[in-house]
């Protein structure tokens, strides 16, 4: 394998000087001939591959079929979107072989790595052998999967279902709660991300992703957002706030309670410490059932544990996954006790691809690559190592309003007033935009759109993180 090099295009205009930091080469700063204002390179790591020559239509071509065949509702991000062909492990190279660090894992999804060649291998081995039967016969894949999946939580959550995405996990999770309960209220939070279906889209509590249609039954809670909450980091004062609507807005008795860890839609938003230990208390006295919504936040993305309801020390009575699970194949999960899971027994409940064999397969892979190549542990020494680095750019900078995460789930809020907490909307997009044409790429999210969202496949490496801080500095 030959070592990527830059565009020529790149290379004719620029002329390269190194900066150091202790004996790790730093970065690379280009300048353009004739111009004062630095272009800033930075210097990737080395990387053993280069791109077969890309032979399909231009980006251009794409956009245009895209604005003519597909839905409206598509968006896109950068001025000038890019047109990704080609993907290995944390990064992404374009139509002429440009290699960008992937600092976005397809929205917390890429966990392995792009084409990870052990979770390849299996897909491609069982798509020969087997693509798709029917849970309605036998099959190793899915009871495989499901036994590994299990060994992985807490308590008795041991029976899984398997679905398709993480909105189908959290439908199933609510139905569930209700069947189990006899209730129908459900607590949510604002600020809140949980799916775009009918069930789910009520528990979302972001105006921007709420269509209106009925959303019947879902109650929103104070967020415990320790940056821009009324209570600050004080977890339980927001707790009271799930009792008062339990008593001033449900008869007393609901069906149960859904949350991720860190919002990651949101805004990489960690609940204030104390919260979730103290709302599943309130919960239990009023007969529901909590739902820990994993579908960002788990399959170690946070380092310190492997799901995101840990840090907090409770155990959920439902779990719901997706995204990392398959490192890109379309599936999700619930998993619950056996108690709980009867109650589907009442009717029939099937879903046809739910368990396909090719993406349990995929899943299994997946568990075996994180623990294999120890990437809980790489998380949090590489994202506890970014955070330090990006806390650092916040006490230099004063656009930077907030860092904040848990391993490589970490999000930088930019405020134009730091004193006022002013959201930086513009700033963000023009800086998304500056970091991907030097060869960065992250993800925005939050409310107001101004927090940079940060979750790069697991296999992120400490000279990537000073590559992607050294570029944002530089912004």
């Amino acid at each position: 394998m030959q070592r990527f090099i830059p565009a020529k295009r790149v290379l004719s205009e620029t002329k390269y000087s190194l900066r150091w930091q202790g004996r790790r080469c730093f970065s690379q700063v280009a300048q353009k001939e004739g111009d004062n204002n630095d272009v800033v390179v930075p210097k990737m790591p080395t990387f053993d591959y280069s791109p077969p020559p890309y032979t399909g239509p231009s980006a251009e071509e794409i956009l245009s079929k895209r604005k003519q065949y597909l839905s409206p509702s598509l968006f896109h991000f950068y001025n000038k979107p890019l047109n990704v062909v080609d993907g290995r492990m944390q990064y992404l190279f374009d139509e002429t072989g440009r290699r960008y660090l992937d600092a976005f894992g397809g929205i917390a999804t890429v966990c392995c790595g792009h084409c990870h060649p052990d979770v390849v291998d299996t897909i491609v081995n069982q798509t020969k052998r087997l693509q798709h039967s029917t849970v309605l016969y036998l099959n190793h894949a899915i009871s495989d999967f499901a036994e590994a999946l299990a060994s992985k939580l807490p308590g008795n959550l041991k029976v899984v279902f398997f679905t398709n995405s993480g909105t189908e996990a959290n439908e199933l999770a609510m139905m569930i709660a209700r069947l189990y309960t006899g209730c129908h209220d459900i607590i949510s939070l604002r600020n809140a991300y949980h799916g775009n279906a009918a069930g789910t889209m009520g528990a979302t509590a972001q105006s921007n992703w709420k269509f209106n249609v009925i959303q019947s039954g879902v109650h929103h809670a104070l967020n415990p957002d320790p940056y821009r909450g009324v209570f600050g980091s004080e977890g339980e004062k927001y707790a009271k706030d799930v009792q008062d609507l339990i008593q001033f807005g449900t008869s007393g008795n609901i069906a149960g309670f859904i949350s991720e860890a860190i919002q990651g839609v949101g805004g990489i938003i960690e609940l204030a410490p104390g919260y979730l230990p103290a709302v599943y208390s309130t919960i239990k006295k009023a007969g529901g059932l909590c739902i820990a919504d994993e579908v960002q936040a788990g399959f170690a993305r946070t380092g310190s544990h492997f799901w995101g309801f840990e840090g907090h020390g409770v155990v959920p009575d439902i779990v719901t996954m997706a995204k990392g699970i398959g490192n890109g194949i379309p599936l999700g999960a619930v998993v619950t006790t056996p108690e709980i899971a009867e109650v589907l027994t009442r009717r029939c409940y099937f879903n046809t691809f739910g368990g396909n064999p090719v993406c349990t397969a995929a899943g299994l892979a997946v568990l075996k690559v994180i623990e294999k190549e120890k990437l809980q542990e790489n998380a949090f020494v590489v994202g506890s190592y970014l955070k330090e680095r990006l806390t650092a750019l916040k006490d230099k900078y004063n656009l930077i309003g907030d860092v904040r995460g848990r391993g490589l789930m970490l999000g930088v809020e930019l405020v134009t007033d730091r004193k006022l907490q002013t959201p930086a909307k513009l700033e963000t997009l023009h800086v998304m935009d500056r970091m991907k044409e030097i060869g960065v790429l992250v993800g925005k999210g939050g409310f107001y759109g101004n927090v940079f969202r940060i979750t790069p496949p697991l296999c992120f490496t400490k000279e990537d993180a000073d590559a992607m801080d050294y570029t944002l500095a530089k912004m």
